[in-house]
C-alpha cells in the first residue's frame, strides 16, 4: 500500500457523515484557514477508538481557534456512526468510508493483528491537510492515547 507523503496532493473525496450530510475533502480545506486534520480510525464505540474521538471533541475548540477543522474517517456504516456520535457528544463531522476505498487512497488500510488474529483493515492513522489540498503531515499506526495532545503542541505551538 503507498503511503502519502508530505507535499503531495491529498487525494480528494466526497462522503457521507453520520448527520447524513456529504463532506468534501476541497469544501472543508476552502473554508479551513489553517487546514484539515483527516484522521483514520479503525471502529467507532471501540475502546481506541472512543479515546482518541473523545480527544478530538476535547480539543476542538483549541484546534478551531487555530484555524483547523477535523475530521474523522472509518469503514463504518452511518447507522454506527450516528450512535457513536451520539454516545461519545462529538461534535465533528465522522465519515462512512464504506468499502475503505478513501483508506486505501491514503495508505490508511492494510495487514494488522488484533487478539492474535491477523486480517486487513482500517490503520490508525492521521493527516494534516494545508488549505491548498497538500499533505502538510501524515503519520500512520498512531497510538490512540495521547496522539491529539501531540498534534496539539505540533499544530499550535
Amino acid at each position: 500500500m503507498t503511503r502519502l507523503e508530505t507535499g503531495v496532493r491529498a487525494p480528494d473525496f466526497t462522503l457521507t457523515g453520520a448527520d447524513g450530510a456529504e463532506v468534501s475533502l476541497a469544501g472543508v480545506c476552502a473554508r479551513a484557514s489553517a487546514g484539515v486534520v483527516v484522521y483514520f480510525y479503525p471502529k467507532a464505540g471501540t475502546p481506541g477508538c472512543t479515546t482518541e474521538a473523545c480527544d478530538f471533541r476535547d480539543n476542538l475548540a483549541s484546534l478551531a481557534a487555530g484555524g483547523y477543522e477535523v475530521l474523522g474517517i472509518s469503514a463504518d456504516p452511518i447507522a454506527d456512526l450516528r450512535a457513536f456520535a451520539a454516545a461519545e457528544h462529538l461534535t465533528f463531522p465522522l465519515l462512512s468510508d464504506d468499502g475503505a476505498r478513501v483508506a486505501q487512497e491514503y495508505g490508511a488500510w492494510g495487514e494488522k493483528t488484533v487478539g492474535g488474529s491477523t486480517f486487513e483493515g482500517v490503520l490508525r492513522s492521521t493527516f494534516v491537510i494545508g488549505p491548498d489540498g497538500d499533505v502538510r503531515s501524515a503519520e500512520y499506526n498512531v497510538e490512540a492515547t495521547g496522539h491529539v495532545a501531540r498534534l496539539r503542541e505540533q499544530l499550535l505551538g
